[in-house]
């Protein structure tokens, strides 16, 4: 089972890739597999969670299939075998 990620923005260019394909052995919550990727790649911790707040929840937008995860079952959704993500980094100024 695959699901494949691909990275926009500055995510991209954190990372030095696109897009990775990641081998899963059954379906799992989004939140668990943002988990997985974060330990396999220690840099989106910081581009993806804020530091500053002190905040669990994502800096980023994430799409699955195309949908905004927040008209599915946002952290919950289950992912499965051939869906793709593609994570936005959030840009805050001020």
């Amino acid at each position: 089972m695959a699901i494949t990620v691909r990275f926009i923005g500055s995510l991209r260019a954190s990372l030095k890739k696109s897009e990775l394909s990641l081998a899963v052995k059954k379906p799992l919550s989004l939140k668990r597999f943002i988990e997985s990727i974060i330990k396999k790649n220690p840099k989106l911790e910081t581009a993806l969670i804020s530091p500053e707040l002190n905040d669990r929840r994502l800096n980023a937008l994430i799409l699955v299939n195309g949908k905004e995860i927040s008209v599915l079952n946002g952290m919950n959704t289950v992912l499965k075998d051939g869906d793709e993500l593609t994570i936005v980094p959030v840009v805050h100024g001020g």
